[in-house]
């Protein structure tokens, strides 16, 4: 049985170890967190995904999933640690190298190493290599090479791990080879040889390219509330082209991947990337355009907010990056009082109270929708009218659905209302 140990069990690197271990492999998988570590070697898991708790629990039973804070010999390596951008948006790659340096303590002649973690063109070639070829391993030949990244949708990991295609791209056309052998395991999508430095850059154009046409939509959204313009017909009007699929906009951009990876561009390119950089300013900018819009409709900073949703995205636990984090703090810093519930989010994952949702609605002078979980595309209308101060929803995701014409409904389809403008042709 080959034997294959996993750095890094985030969000990518406990589903890729579970999947792993369903599939033959006996799996060891590496994390410093000895919390997550303790729960996974109890069949539990530290994070939210749908059907991975019993991959995990299975894997686990049957032997072939075991965690560890330490890392152990194997045929293969995958590492699968955060990227983090830091205060200047550049890579911080030192939970990469960390991890590198771990798996240099173990590696054998004839192993194969994946890098999984998104990472800047040139991280494999001019930083992860050399790491290897100092401590007097050829790289391509002694020991086997690629960046393989993640290509997988939260709340469809389990899924798209197996059917989507997968690139694979070493460090040479050996490295490629061996570790296409290593995911035809179970990937049931094509698998797509390329070079390293190819993967890296598919992978951050694949985030960008949504990133930008976020920032697009954004932008809509901003220009019709100048005009005076219904922002969401304007977009379902433009998508009846056969070639056009505007995005929809949004309180922002967060998550790991659509939130970092242009950055990882920029920092390499920075001249040549001008239209992805001002993409990042736009959707950076979303979170003060809530509070704004927030502003418009309740004068009195004194007054209750009611916040629901604090994930960057709908039916995950997920709050990196998310801008309804950023929106939050920005109305503290402006004086409101603020109810916030969120089904998904823990107590321990925030700085401030998670309280159920008639807590949050009480005395609330405004609902602010800012993930579009489940749990709120039908809200208790009736708690609503009878808890809040004043019955007003703004959906900055357009995912409600309001029954009840006591209820004032906002989205960024009808911001007009609010702000708009005369325009005279002369």
């Amino acid at each position: 049985m080959n034997k294959l140990c996993v750095v890094g069990l985030g969000y990518i690197g406990l589903p890729t170890a579970g999947m792993f271990a369903n599939h033959g492999w006996q799996v060891l998988g590496v994390d410093v967190n000895q919390k997550a570590v303790d729960m996974i070697n109890k069949g539990q898991i530290h994070i939210e995904e749908v059907g991975l708790g019993e991959m995990v629990a299975k894997a686990v039973k049957n032997g072939s999933l075991k965690a560890s804070e330490k890392v152990e010999e194997a045929d293969s390596f995958i590492i699968a640690v955060p990227t983090p951008h830091t205060d200047d948006n550049t890579a911080n790659l030192k939970y990469l190298i960390q991890a590198t340096n771990s798996v240099l303590e173990k590696v054998q002649k004839g192993n194969v190493v994946i890098v999984e973690s998104t990472i800047p063109p040139r991280t494999i070639n001019d930083v992860v290599a050399p790491l290897f070829e100092a401590a007097n391993w050829k790289v391509g030949e002694d020991i086997y090479l690629a960046h393989c990244p993640e290509r997988v949708l939260p709340g469809r990991i389990l899924i798209e791990l197996v059917e989507n295609n997968r690139i694979v791209g070493g460090i040479n056309q050996a490295s490629t080879e061996k570790a296409v052998e290593v995911y035809s395991t179970f990937v049931k999508g094509e698998l797509l040889r390329t070079s390293a430095l190819s993967a890296e850059m598919s992978k951050l154009m694949e985030n960008t390219y949504r990133d930008v046409n976020i920032a697009l939509a954004n932008e809509l959204v901003k220009i019709s509330e100048k005009l005076g313009i219904e922002a969401l017909e304007v977009i379902e009007l433009a998508n009846q082209h056969p070639r056009v699929n505007l995005h929809l906009p949004g309180p922002g951009v967060g998550g790991h991947c659509l939130a970092v990876d242009p950055y990882f561009i920029i920092e390499k390119a920075p001249e040549e990337s001008q239209l992805i950089a001002n993409a990042r300013i736009i959707n950076n900018s979303m979170p003060g355009f809530v509070v704004d819009q927030v502003g418009k409709r309740v004068k009195d900073r004194s007054s209750k907010i009611a916040v629901l949703g604090l994930t960057y995205k709908g039916n995950i636990d997920d709050v990196r990056e998310s801008p309804a984090m950023e929106i939050v703090e920005k109305l503290l810093e402006e004086g409101y009082t603020l109810g916030v519930n969120d089904p998904h989010i823990g107590q321990e994952q925030v700085g401030f109270k998670i309280s159920s949702f008639t807590d949050a609605v009480e005395d609330a002078e405004c609902i602010l929708v800012l993930t579009d979980h489940n749990e709120f595309k039908k809200l208790d209308e009736e708690v609503i009218l009878a808890k809040a101060k004043r019955p007003l929803v703004f959906d900055t995701r357009n995912c409600v659905r309001i029954s009840n014409e006591k209820i004032e409904y906002v989205n960024f389809g009808n911001l007009k209302e609010k702000a708009a403008i005369d325009i005279t042709i002369n």
